[in-house]
């Protein structure tokens, strides 16, 4: 069975596929936290500075994309399996989407996670 875990995953893995500078500026972010001294850092603040230092919708082959925030967990998690001298850089939580269903949404509704 398919969960929603499943699909986010993904999710995330097309958009790293197909835009590989972002997560070069994401490390590139996280190792610049992590020289200035930070034991911890939040990976949503590495993706908003991201979308600051773009300031607008970015580009690549002519085509627009937004980072969506369902790929943050993903992220930090592949960063601390890669460089395994900073697990725990970023504090994770437990996915809860892996016991749910997954859904034939293209995208949740915020009241879908209501009462989990």
């Amino acid at each position: 069975m398919q969960t929603r875990n499943d699909q986010l995953r993904d999710k995330a893995q097309q958009f790293h596929n197909d835009h590989p500078a972002i997560w070069d500026l994401f490390c590139a972010l996280t190792f610049d936290r992590i020289d200035k001294g930070f034991s911890h850092y939040s990976c949503r603040a590495i993706f908003h500075a991201i979308r600051w230092q773009t300031n607008k919708p970015v580009y690549e082959r002519g085509e627009e994309f937004k980072i969506n925030d369902h790929i943050t967990p993903f992220y930090s998690r592949r960063f601390m399996r890669l460089f395994p001298k900073h697990d725990g850089f970023f504090r994770t939580r437990k996915q809860v989407s892996k016991n749910v269903p997954a859904c034939g949404l293209e995208e949740l509704k915020p009241s879908y996670f209501d009462g989990i």
